[in-house]
């Protein structure tokens, strides 16, 4: 695939997964963040399993792997999900989205300890010390409110959660010679189902729901969870996950302009400034060895790559 095209599935992935800040911002003004959360995962879930019933994908049926996709389904989606219904409730979209940015950092530093990073270059550290800076200025610790305290907290956490999932699939589930799509529809399958019990707290309660934010659910639910979710896996198969961890770069910039534009939210220059250093912290940490680094081990692949069927 020539370049100008795989920039431009990167762009469209960028777009589409930078706009779910924007369709939670809404969807919460109708639905609690439980609703929310099992929303998406199941209209997400019923839209990747009609694809795979119209392109004759079948669903994985060996009960370890399902056991795997549970694993990756509750760091990946149930879990941040999750996080991100509730942490919204006090930080604007665009916040979400540049905390969101540090996903690859906290990738670099798992991969790190668990050795599939080899040997952290002063470059990389410097990049984590830089990123990290950069969510301090955001979060603002010193202000009596900070920036959504424990919604920032939230977000955080659901980046983290982010690169533990990653690090899972690429590692036992990518590349197993399960088609893409079915190993996507069947992860959101278990999403839904891991989410599900979470309605007791506070998901029975009646919705009143306008066209509007009943347009932003389905959205949020159809194309920036489940279409969005299947690219991710296409791309990480078609390109490795390392070089579609790079959309992480965009992320911040397509939600703080959605949430300006549309929701017209509020954007300091701190904030702007805290986006700023985060994204140099994680350009940082994503920089090429220099020539005549010693290589990483034999074996060992990098928490974001991996190979799969489509």
């Amino acid at each position: 695939m020539d370049r100008s095209r795989t920039g431009v599935r990167i762009g469209v992935l960028a777009l589409l997964w930078g706009s779910t800040f924007l369709w939670i911002e809404v969807a919460l003004e109708a639905l609690t963040p439980v609703q929310v959360t099992f929303g998406r995962c199941l209209l997400g879930a019923v839209t990747l399993l009609a694809l795979c019933l119209l392109s004759g994908r079948r669903l994985p049926r060996d009960p370890a792997v399902w056991g795997r996709i549970a694993v990756a389904a509750f760091f990946c989606n149930a879990l941040p999900f999750t996080l991100f219904s509730f942490g919204q409730q006090s930080i604007d979209s665009g916040v979400a989205g540049v905390l969101n940015a540090t996903t690859p950092l906290w990738s670099l530093l798992l991969g790190a300890a668990v050795g599939t990073e080899g040997a952290l270059r002063p470059a990389r550290v410097a990049g984590l010390l830089l990123g990290f800076a950069g969510v301090v200025l955001i979060f603002a610790p010193w202000q009596a409110d900070g920036s959504g305290g424990w919604g920032a907290l939230a977000v955080i956490g659901a980046a983290a959660g982010y690169a533990v999932g990653f690090l899972f699939m690429s590692r036992h589930l990518v590349g197993k010679g399960i088609p893409t799509l079915a190993l996507s529809a069947a992860q959101l399958t278990a999403a839904t189902l891991l989410t599900a019990p979470t309605l007791a707290a506070g998901g029975l309660e009646p919705v009143e729901i306008t066209p509007g934010q009943l347009v932003a659910t389905v959205i949020l639910g159809v194309v920036a969870t489940g279409v969005t979710f299947h690219l991710t896996y296409r791309n990480i198969a078609a390109e490795g996950a390392t070089h579609t961890a790079t959309v992480g770069y965009l992320l911040p910039v397509v939600s703080v302009a959605l949430g300006a534009v549309v929701l017209h939210e509020d954007f300091s220059l701190r904030i702007a400034l805290g986006m700023a250093v985060v994204l140099a912290g994680v350009a940082l940490t994503r920089r090429s060895a220099p020539p005549g680094f010693p290589p990483r081990s034999p074996g060992r692949r990098p928490a974001y790559e991996g190979r799969g069927h489509r």
